[in-house]
């Protein structure tokens, strides 16, 4: 059958984009749901992310049927932050078949994002995307981490896209000694003057504002990256307070001057869809995890504090192995982190690049 391509509009279509995720993943034997809530304001516009951003939902057709979509952004605040003019194109998902459909949709995606300035497209990392999964794809990830099939990095290949930049991702089994070393840690920081102070202790007036201008001034120069603005780190706040964020991520202080920030969010395994007979092991029950420092405060502990206090607050709730998430292959700082809290590789992931004019 011929393949069509269309814009999606109206929250009907919108939630068709949206739900593709599940059909794609269905034979999964444990995987997250597509989140509407969360997705169907960006793609209609009406969400914080949409601030400074153009955001233009596809789909790719055959019989009537979704398959292969995503959506391209020309996202403004991440060019004016890099003075790099490249486009994004996230959220794409494909059926194993769909080599020619991946094709047409990336194909419209550049041209599109071409005509809006841009002279390069990046997918794998840019609002709200994560990098493609390149050898762990059964376990169930951190919950807003992509779950990608293998045959995706074909796809994506035959539409012209190359590696542009690798990551990692840690776990770490929590054992007694390393329950010790991060109190230890914490213990460290507070004797040097600095505060571990979780969100909720943190006034709310202040709280949103001091994350995001922390957030962003910590993650100014890693690859990637955009800023964010207040009101979507209000929408996160708000929207994984079921998932106690308040009381796991925190701000670190020395004195009255904010100089760390940790996002930390425990997922909730019962959310995830499980096929029959499929149990979860003790490795897939994690988290999410943000870290920074401000350059003034870096070398002296407080990023290991803060995680440590992130750590054994999650021990209390009964977590037995944690993830200290995704670094970039070559942010050693990070990594040497993460090797300090005990944590170990448990996976690969890698974002892609085409460049106009293939």
């Amino acid at each position: 059958m011929a393949l069509t391509l269309e814009v999606p509009h109206g929250e009907a279509e919108l939630t068709d984009f949206i739900l593709f995720q599940d059909r794609v993943n269905a034979t999964r034997g444990a995987r997250w749901p597509a989140n509407v809530p969360l997705v169907l304001p960006i793609l209609s516009g009406k969400s914080p992310f949409n601030i400074d951003r153009e955001v233009r939902p596809l789909v790719v057709r055959e019989g009537g049927d979704i398959v292969a979509r995503a959506a391209a952004v020309l996202d403004q605040r991440y060019i004016r932050h890099w003075k790099e003019w490249i486009g994004h194109v996230v959220l794409f998902e494909a059926l194993p078949d769909a080599r020619e459909a991946t094709a047409m949709l990336m194909d419209e995606a550049c041209a599109w994002l071409q005509e809006k300035g841009a002279e390069a497209v990046r997918t794998g990392m840019g609002m709200l995307d994560f990098p493609y999964v390149i050898d762990a794809y059964e376990p169930l990830p951190p919950s807003l981490l992509r779950q990608n099939p293998a045959y995706y990095h074909l796809l994506l290949k035959h539409a012209g896209f190359i590696t542009e930049k690798g990551m990692v991702d840690y776990k770490i089994r929590v054992r007694p000694d390393l329950i010790d070393r991060w109190e230890s840690a914490i213990e460290g920081a507070r004797r040097a003057g600095y505060a571990i102070t979780p969100l909720r202790e943190v006034p709310e007036a202040v709280r949103a504002p001091e994350f995001t201008a922390l957030w962003n001034d910590t993650f100014a120069s890693h690859w990637g990256f955009t800023p964010f603005v207040e009101d979507e780190i209000t929408l996160f706040l708000k929207f994984l307070g079921m998932a106690g964020v308040l009381d796991t991520s925190v701000i670190a202080y020395q004195g009255d001057d904010p100089v760390g920030m940790l996002f930390v969010a425990r997922d909730i395994p019962e959310l995830a869809a499980l096929a029959p007979g499929r149990v979860l092991d003790d490795s897939e029950r994690l988290n999410v995890l943000g870290i920074g420092v401000r350059e003034r405060a870096r070398g002296r502990g407080v990023n290991y504090a803060m995680a440590s206090y992130a750590f054994l607050e999650l021990v209390k709730r009964g977590h037995t192995w944690l993830s200290y998430t995704l670094v970039l292959d070559d942010n050693w700082p990070s990594r040497r982190t993460a090797m300090g809290l005990g944590a170990e590789l448990c996976a690969n992931y890698v974002a892609y690049r085409r460049n106009f004019g293939r």
